[in-house]
């Protein structure tokens, strides 16, 4: 079934429990299309376009992943999805932590998850601070990352709040049961964060793909279903 449902593209697979795909900044559906397909033989798979990517529309205002977790709930509720399984991938993984402190959750599973401020070095902060300069100046300076760059206006505010918001301290706050699956060699998030996800939260787990990076999951897409699968079914 494909549905557009207040600006947002999503389709719903399959009968019973309810399963939220969340992809990844600057990404889409796609993504998550071959865990929708897999899992939709047993479980009503809701798989979208985050607002602001793909074919939905931006946010009118900039949203923080609050308003993202209140907007997932809001379509939880309209597809009668009590209690989801939530699967999610990096930026979606920021949803996916905001959901679960605020609505039931029947457990989740997170890849190369984002919600942990990283360890900045010195020439970062040095970059910032010529840039705001610039910025005074009034001179044009692209000294973002490519997901700045290629964000417009509201999408520019939305990333700025995301990657400044830290999880890290709500961490503990969280039980339910969790799947963390990282790539060995990520770094955007680099596995140092996933080790301390696991070691904060009250159940959660971690597994590692060697050598793989932020995109572990999609990489080696089918070891990730039979973990998926191994989990969904314990």
């Amino acid at each position: 079934m494909e549905e557009q449902d207040n600006h947002i593209n999503l389709t719903i697979k399959g009968t019973g429990q309810g399963v939220i795909l969340l992809h990844g900044w600057g990404q889409n559906a796609y993504m998550m299309k071959f865990i929708q397909d897999h899992l939709s033989k047993r479980f009503c798979v809701m798989n979208l376009d985050l607002p602001g990517f793909g074919d939905s529309e931006e946010p009118e205002r900039v949203w923080n992943i609050q308003d993202y977790a209140n907007c997932i709930h809001a379509l939880a509720d309209q597809y009668h999805m009590e209690c989801p399984i939530l699967i999610a991938h990096s930026f979606g993984a920021r949803i996916a932590f905001r959901y679960a402190l605020s609505y039931p959750v029947k457990k989740m599973i997170l890849t190369g998850a984002a919600g942990i401020k990283k360890h900045y070095t010195w020439d970062y902060y040095l970059r910032v601070y010529t840039y705001k300069i610039l910025k005074k100046m009034k001179i044009k300076a692209n000294l973002g990352s490519s997901d700045y760059q290629n964000a417009s206006g509201i999408m520019r505010g939305i990333l700025v709040k995301a990657v400044n918001e830290d999880i890290s301290t709500e961490l503990s706050k969280i039980d339910v049961e969790t799947l963390l699956v990282w790539g060995e060699k990520d770094n955007q998030t680099p596995l140092w964060m996933g080790k301390q996800m696991e070691h904060d939260m009250q159940n959660a787990t971690l597994v590692v793909l060697e050598k793989e990076d932020h995109f572990a999951y999609f990489h080696q897409s089918f070891r990730f279903l039979r973990i998926v699968d191994a989990f969904l079914d314990a």
